[in-house]
């Protein structure tokens, strides 16, 4: 990994704070007591670059696919237009997390993201 563990926790938790506000939460707070969890008022909110119980929801929801390949450094994931390489990451899957997160950013940004699946399914 390139940076410090301290930053790389950081950017995943800049991350998480830009998605949620792009997802509606406006009003985000990060209390010492709990560090590295974002709060919207009293909810905690998902730690999407951090748990996979809170990423994979985001796959299924915005059907956002994921492609393996490889690289001299160990590997690599492409995610829409984003690509992950493992070796900037602590872990594979969490270099995959990361890549969702970064991936659903940009789309939602762009005007890319596909209308969240649960939403098309509910309005048919």
């Amino acid at each position: 990994m390139h940076i410090s563990d301290q930053e790389y926790f950081r950017s995943c938790i800049a991350r998480e704070r830009h998605l949620a506000q792009l997802l509606g939460h406006h009003h985000i707070e990060e209390c010492y007591e709990s560090a590295g969890t974002l709060w919207a008022g009293n909810q905690a909110l998902p730690r999407w670059t951090r748990d996979w119980r809170a990423c994979g929801p985001l796959m299924t929801e915005y059907a956002i696919a994921v492609a393996y390949g490889s690289d001299p450094a160990g590997g690599l994931a492409r995610i829409g237009s984003t690509t992950v390489h493992f070796a900037d990451h602590p872990t594979s899957d969490r270099a995959v997390m990361y890549g969702i997160v970064k991936e659903l950013i940009y789309s939602l940004e762009h005007g890319k993201a596909a209308r969240p699946v649960r939403a098309a399914v509910q309005a048919e």
